[in-house]
């Protein structure tokens, strides 16, 4: 029997409230009465919400399909012109003073509110491919959360916004479990959402979706680079892969070796579907752990725009950031991807993290006592030192 769009979106909702555990002691979403249901939308909202002015959080991320080209590939070959993003960001900001950290932060008495949000681009096409749809939630999630732990926030909420065409219960359950889990790693709540269904607006059995958290810092605790100097040391906390940037880039590659997903990644035990799909890595307790010992500046996430861009934007003006070749371990993905992509150094600097997704500008002192206790806990890298003058150089 054929399930109509309120049956099915009623559905879904039984599923995520199955599947969300309280992380507090107080109720969460989960302990909440029934969600609204609506034809052809589903809100997962509990009956009363708290609307917030906020921030644009500043990152733009560009989903072009990827066009044909030869010789050596480009993300702006793939569809992808990061110098246009930062150029609408530029024009944004002129309507709306105050963007440009990686989360927006609201004064609320002695706090920030700091909230973010974005989605996980085109390796949703790989979702699709694989059929690996229960990890790609907690990519939605690493992509917000790690951008507001930036600014030294606690996440406290997580709403999602999940869209299709036809609403596949199964497979959206899949996907909203894997949001859950992202939520538990980065101890925050999943608080509510959107399902939408829209007829012809999506390809069949394919979905889009994004995601939007909100944290707390203390005003006088917010990390925001201002004592930063040259000397201090950055360090780089590793990632999973490719996380989720670059993947119109990485898709061209993939075309272009002839390869699939089901082929074994050279230099590596794993297929090439399941070294793409890792999911992405979630800093928030590290992060948030090793700024509670002090000696934290300034923290970027790795994200599109790779150290080229990402790294100065914790910066103050006049300082800039000398790389250390050979510090790290890339891992073999990138390796393949620029090998079998052609693609040169740069171009890789500045739209994969290379294998590392975090970067803490700290202070000698404190990077000493980071390394020290990263032995058997957890890696870190010291992949670099702050300089004077502008950008990135690599030596």
């Amino acid at each position: 029997m054929v399930k109509t769009v309120a049956a099915a979106s009623a559905e879904l909702s039984r599923c995520v409230a199955a599947s969300s555990r309280p992380i507090f002691d107080k109720p969460t979403v989960a302990a909440q009465p029934p969600f609204a249901v609506r034809p052809n939308r589903l809100q997962r909202f509990p009956p009363l919400s708290l609307s917030l002015l906020e921030r644009n959080s500043c990152r733009l991320r560009s989903m072009s399909k990827d066009s044909d080209g030869s010789g050596a590939l480009t993300y702006k070959d793939a569809g992808v012109d990061i110098d246009a993003g930062t150029e609408l960001v530029r024009r944004i900001a002129k309507m709306a003073p105050g963007i440009g950290g990686f989360g927006g932060l609201y004064p609320l008495g002695d706090s920030y509110l700091v909230a973010g949000t974005d989605g996980v681009g085109t390796k949703l096409k790989l979702a699709f491919e694989t059929g690996i749809h229960e990890t790609i939630g907690i990519d939605l999630v690493a992509m917000s959360v790690n951008d507001i732990v930036t600014s030294g926030a606690k996440p406290l909420f997580f709403l999602d916004y999940f869209a299709t065409s036809h609403l596949d219960v199964d497979l959206a359950e899949k996907v909203i479990k894997g949001i859950v889990d992202g939520c538990q790693q980065s101890d925050c709540a999943l608080l509510g959402g959107e399902t939408a269904e829209m007829p012809d607006f999506y390809a069949k059995g394919e979905y889009d979706l994004s995601g939007f958290a909100v944290g707390i810092v203390k005003k006088d605790s917010v990390i925001d680079g201002k004592n930063i100097v040259a000397g201090d040391v950055l360090i780089g906390l590793p990632s999973s892969g490719v996380h989720s940037n670059g993947f119109s880039l990485v898709r061209r590659v993939l075309a272009r070796s002839g390869l699939s997903l089901k082929d074994q990644l050279p230099g590596a035990s794993v297929t090439l579907g399941e070294a793409l799909m890792a999911p992405t890595v979630i800093y928030v307790k590290q992060v948030l752990d090793l700024i509670g010992k002090g000696g934290v500046k300034g923290v970027a996430h790795i994200t599109g725009g790779g150290f080229t861009d990402n790294i100065p934007r914790v910066f103050p003006k006049g300082l800039g950031a000398v790389i250390y070749n050979d510090s790290w371990n890339v891992p073999a993905v990138f390796k393949w991807i620029q090998q079998a992509g052609n693609i040169e150094d740069a171009e890789m600097r500045r739209t994969f993290n290379m294998g590392i997704g975090m970067v803490l500008v700290v202070s000698r002192e404190a990077s000493q006592r980071i390394l020290e206790d990263a032995n058997g806990a957890y890696t870190a890298y010291r992949i670099g030192e702050v300089v004077n003058g502008e950008g990135v150089t690599y030596r």
